[in-house]
């Protein structure tokens, strides 16, 4: 389940913004079809991927302090929790303003043969990656052959 959420109740044109992104929404899906909560411009971006080790999961969040992300585990769910602050320039105002600020939320559902107590997260470059281990009884083992 993903919740996500920004908003900033002291900016007069967060109404108008909200009012175009979901205008532009309508527009690049002219199908009529709703991707979800997973479709375009859903922030942050996430990929999920299974490597021979075992899952990682990539979250595009620039402008994220590492400080600022938080990342529970509760079962087989990966939920990554953050806040982007963003401001103006001293003494200066937004002249256009495309990115969100705010707090943000995102849940993963993990596959049963990974091990999120065992996870490791690195940032880099705006780019959040989660390493996940394969659990020990997962992972495939070497049986030697002993001569009688």
């Amino acid at each position: 389940m993903t919740f996500f959420r920004f908003s900033d109740p002291l900016d007069p044109m967060s109404g108008l913004l909200s009012l175009q992104r979901e205008l532009e929404r309508v527009f690049e899906n002219s199908t009529g079809w709703d991707n979800g909560l997973s479709g375009r411009g859903v922030f942050p971006a996430v990929n999920v991927f299974n490597s021979k080790d075992g899952c990682v999961v990539r979250m595009e969040v620039p402008g994220v302090a590492p400080a600022d992300i938080t990342i529970q585990s509760h079962g087989r769910s990966l939920t990554i929790h953050g806040k982007r602050e963003t401001r103006a320039a001293e003494n200066g105002s937004f002249h256009r303003r495309e990115r969100s600020s705010g707090e943000f939320s995102r849940s993963v559902r993990l596959a049963e043969d990974v091990d999120p107590t065992q996870a490791e997260a690195s940032y880099k470059h705006g780019i959040l990656t989660i390493n996940i281990p394969k659990k020990e009884e997962a992972k495939p083992r070497q049986i030697s052959v002993k001569a009688a």
